[in-house]
């Protein structure tokens, strides 16, 4: 067996062990008021970690180009409450746009 199925296989192993456990935890312990706080805010952090992560990162450095400028075009539209096509449509040209003229 070759080293690759042994990782998928333990991977998977974990992933179901995981699920397993989180089936386990008391109903009392997923209810309790602070536990819902934090749950419901942990995708949110989650994605905008991983938002910050791709509009910043190359490879093992931090680049500052047409992604970082689309993902402050995005926060503008979003904040200023534009529909979510027209927030897609912002940031790709603003990105777009810098990456031209760079």
């Amino acid at each position: 067996m070759s080293e690759l199925w042994v990782v998928v296989l333990a991977a998977s192993l974990g992933c179901y062990l995981l699920k397993l456990a989180g089936l386990s935890v008391p109903a009392s312990w997923v209810e309790h008021p602070t536990v819902r706080r934090v749950v419901e805010f942990v995708p949110a952090a989650l994605l905008a970690a991983l938002v910050a992560v791709q509009a910043v990162a190359a490879g093992d450095g931090l680049v500052l180009d047409g992604r970082l400028v689309g993902l402050a075009v995005a926060a503008l539209a979003l904040a200023l409450r534009a529909p979510f096509v027209v927030v897609l449509l912002l940031a790709g040209a603003a990105g777009a746009g810098v990456h031209l003229l760079s």
